[in-house]
């Protein structure tokens, strides 16, 4: 489904992808891991057409996304949850959940975006005891969800999320993603950004792990969970999974 080749990205003179490829197939989780400032993030953006200058070739269902804007991007059908949420604090529940459906909202596909938000409160109930509320009153846990209700909003196919577990608890955590693992079996596609690798890999189909705007490993999520240098760098002495008991 996506199919990214020798992408370099740039801030100003500065490489911060040094071009990598890599490869996310129909129906797959994709995680990428790595060290804070690797170029993960990065990446991500430049799929959405959020980074002014990049090289190389990124391939959406066989089309290129080169010089698309971030709401053709979106209406292709490729959605972010973006790092830190970035909810709108002021506006309810239900006004952010609104806005994440703006491009189904232009073509007045008013059925599509009920069903939508019918099934964005089947995987989070909490926000339908929310709804009417302030975003900036939910916990950290239910603004991430309310994150990526918003983003299922727009109907991807593709689903990006960077850093989804971040200040969270390990139970939301566990929540969030098992509700990752619920979409991809239900046939969407997800590339995930995380630095909790152990997480991350336990739900992963494939993993790549990022050093400094390098691919420096890849392969099957569990060759990559038994491989004794991702477990040096990345899973700790502690190798206990929140699916561990």
């Amino acid at each position: 489904m996506l199919r990214i080749r020798n992408l370099k990205c740039f801030y100003g003179r500065i490489m911060a992808v040094k071009g990598i490829s890599l490869s996310v197939g129909k129906g797959q989780i994709v995680t990428l891991i790595g060290a804070n400032g690797a170029g993960k993030s990065t990446l991500l953006e430049a799929v959405c057409g959020l980074l002014p200058r990049w090289e190389g070739e990124i391939l959406y269902e066989g089309d290129s996304l080169k010089g698309l804007d971030p709401p053709a991007i979106v209406r292709k059908g490729v959605s972010l949850v973006p790092e830190g949420r970035m909810i709108f604090p002021p506006m309810t529940v239900s006004d952010n959940l609104i806005l994440g459906a703006y491009t189904m909202i232009r073509k007045k596909e008013d059925a599509a975006v009920k069903q939508d938000l019918e099934r964005v409160m089947e995987l989070f109930p909490i926000l339908k005891d929310r709804y009417r509320q302030p975003a900036g009153t939910l916990s950290g846990g239910e603004q991430q969800m309310l994150a990526i209700g918003r983003a299922l909003m727009s109907h991807p196919r593709l689903l990006l999320l960077d850093e989804p577990s971040m200040g969270l608890a390990p139970l939301i955590v566990e929540k969030i993603f098992q509700t990752l693992e619920m979409l991809r079996n239900e046939g969407m596609t997800i590339l995930l950004v995380e630095q909790n690798a152990r997480a991350a890999l336990q739900i992963a189909d494939r993993g790549y792990v990022f050093e400094t705007g390098s691919i420096v490993l890849q392969g099957p999520a569990p060759d990559l969970l038994e491989d004794q240098e991702v477990k040096r760098a990345y899973l700790g002495k502690d190798y206990g999974g929140f699916y561990d008991h």
